[in-house]
């Protein structure tokens, strides 16, 4: 089977938005009440899929999408650790309302209440609520909670350990993925998400995280960021910094996805990177506009195209396609066992 590793439940009926509006209000002004969440029926939440995300799965050939809340709108600059616990949870539950609608067609992962160097129990609290009652296989981990100022710790610092230690001991990955960006320097699609993609990675090799947490795994979308095309810079940077080989210092625990959006990287990141730290992802519907690309006649975010132009043997792209995937998610690997796929 195909199964995306990488995709945003960015097509919330408006209701969801018109709640987070109302919270933001409420914090700016004490006196406006504080907002209910959003009452959404059955019915909208299958519209806002079945003619968005499942449509054009469906269409690209894939089988499952692993789903989380709409990115961006993360938002934990904000920084009221209430209003994040119930924006977390919100956006969570209707991740899970989808999952439970399409088991075949998405899994969840959760997004994580964090605010700027605010504790993170609430963090562990929601990941604990997602994985051992909602069945989630994930989470996204933001390393910038204040949105592109870079206020907190590198990811390798003692204070992201409490979190480590329950993704250690759930089995669950972590995808890192920053939200929106606060600083108009860095553009949040073009410019911030690539640079904390490079960032973290960079991170890593500074410490020795691994070593701590020998099973701890991270993703690290859009293609790594700079990372892949950049590769002799890092390994240089690994000998000058006296730290091991690539290879051995973080790959058995950090993973690439494809959203790269042209031909040319796709070739390129499995070409630099081991094929069995690649896993196929399409980011869909998230940071290109659902329209083609003039040069070729495809979607943009239309990655499938990509690596089955790469020329791999099958067992190649099964590893891209499914076994990555499964290895890195096993509680994924666990459900779909369960369900005889």
């Amino acid at each position: 089977m195909i199964i995306d590793c990488h995709g945003h439940y960015t097509t919330t009926p408006a209701a969801h938005q018109s709640f987070r509006d109302a919270q933001l209000a409420h914090l700016a002004d004490p006196s406006l009440p504080a907002p209910a969440r959003a009452e959404i029926s059955d019915e909208e939440i299958r519209a806002s899929i079945e003619e968005n995300q499942l449509k054009m799965l469906l269409e690209r050939g894939t089988d499952l999408m692993i789903l989380s809340p709409k990115a961006s709108a993360m938002a934990h600059h904000v920084d009221s650790p209430e209003i994040a616990r119930e924006w977390a949870s919100s956006s969570n539950d209707l991740v899970h309302r989808v999952v439970q609608m399409f088991p075949e067609n998405f899994a969840a992962v959760c997004q994580l209440p964090q605010t700027p160097d605010g504790s993170l129990q609430d963090s562990i609290d929601e990941l604990r609520r997602c994985v051992e009652e909602l069945g989630f296989v994930g989470c996204n981990l933001n390393p910038d909670p204040s949105g592109g100022f870079w206020t907190s710790r590198p990811l390798t610092d003692e204070y992201w350990f409490p979190l480590y230690e329950v993704l250690v001991e759930l089995d669950v990955p972590a995808m890192i993925h920053v939200s929106g960006s606060c600083n108009d320097n860095f553009h949040t699609l073009g410019a911030h998400y690539l640079n904390a993609d490079t960032t973290a990675f960079m991170q890593l090799i500074e410490g020795d995280l691994f070593a701590r947490f020998p099973s701890l795994r991270f993703v690290i979308p859009h293609g790594g960021g700079a990372v892949p095309y950049h590769w002799g810079r890092f390994r240089g940077l690994a000998d000058r910094l006296k730290r091991p080989d690539l290879g051995e210092h973080l790959m058995n625990n950090v993973f690439f996805d494809t959203c790269v959006y042209h031909q040319p990287g796709v070739e390129l990141l499995t070409k630099v990177v081991d094929l069995e730290n690649v896993l196929f992802a399409s980011e869909m519907l998230g940071a290109v506009p659902r329209a083609k690309d003039p040069d070729t006649g495809h979607f943009w975010d239309d990655t499938k195209r990509y690596v089955d132009a790469l020329g791999l043997s099958d067992a190649q792209s099964h590893r891209i396609f499914e076994a990555n995937v499964r290895r890195v998610y096993p509680r994924l690997d666990a459900q779909l066992s369960a369900r005889g796929r």
